[in-house]
This record gives structure tokens, C-alpha cells and sequence, in this order.
């Protein structure tokens, strides 16, 4: 399956780990990650090098070609933001993930009213991560 991963770059890179954790879990289970980059410990808030227009249409592009997205959503972020609306615009099925340290955060209207057959919000920690992930894979 390819999947469209979503995290925060610029918005800041706090959750990098659980980045990673994510990664590794979706290619343990033998699914390919078009967004490979934002796994990328070199990538800081700065960003890529790449103009906007190019990253705009690449990121387009890549969310035509995935078969899901799945989006951290722990770090407010503008672009997984605009990930997540396009995702639900084209009608890929979503997967959004919230730090279980994050118990008082409030998750935007706009990604918490949104209808569960259009994107389903899951709150994880380091003991149910994977679960989470494998239960919404199946499904």
C-alpha cells in the first residue's frame, strides 16, 4: 500500500520520533511511504531546499498517488493541515494520530468535526502505537 505521511516541518519537528516510530512500523508491515523525507532526522523547521511551487506539486501529486494518509497531527501545522482537507476533498481514507501526553490539547474544529467516515482520530502512546496502526491498516 502506499501511504501518504503527514508531520510537521516547519511547524516544528517536537515529534520527529514518533515520526520515525511510524515510519518503521508501516514499512515493518510492508507498505511503502511516499513522504520518506519528513522521517529525515536532517530535516529541520528550515525545510527543504526546494522552491514552494515545487514541493506544492510534488505533495499534490503524491496524495493523488497514495492509497491512504496517515497524519501526526501533534504539532499544529499549516501543511498537514492542507494535507489532511486535500486528502478528505479527493476522499482518501485518514488516519490522524494525537500524543496521548497531549490530554488538554484541543484538536482544531476543523479536523475533530469532520465526519468519521471521512478521517477517524486516534490518540497513541509508546504502548499502543502500533495497534492503532495495524487495527486501521486491516480495516
Amino acid at each position: 500500500m502506499k501511504i501518504y505521511f503527514s508531520g510537521s516541518i516547519s511547524g516544528g519537528r517536537e515529534y520527529l520520533d514518533y515520526y520515525i516510530k511510524i515510519g518503521a512500523i508501516l514499512k515493518s508491515f510492508g507498505h511503502e511511504i511516499l513522504t520518506e523525507h519528513i522521517l529525515d532526522p536532517g530535516l529541520s523547521a528550515q525545510g527543504e531546499n526546494n522552491d514552494a511551487v515545487s514541493i506544492f506539486n510534488r505533495d499534490i501529486e503524491m496524495l493523488k498517488e497514495s492509497d491512504i494518509i496517515i497524519a501526526e497531527i501533534s504539532t499544529p501545522s499549516h501543511g498537514v493541515g492542507y494535507e489532511i482537507a486535500i486528502g478528505v476533498e479527493i476522499g482518501k481514507p485518514i488516519l490522524c494520530l494525537l500524543n496521548d501526553n497531549l490530554k488538554n490539547h484541543r484538536i482544531s474544529a476543523m479536523i475533530e468535526g469532520n465526519a468519521p467516515d471521512k478521517l477517524i482520530i486516534k490518540r497513541y502512546n509508546d504502548n499502543n502505537l502500533k495497534e492503532i496502526i495495524e487495527d486501521y491498516l486491516k480495516k
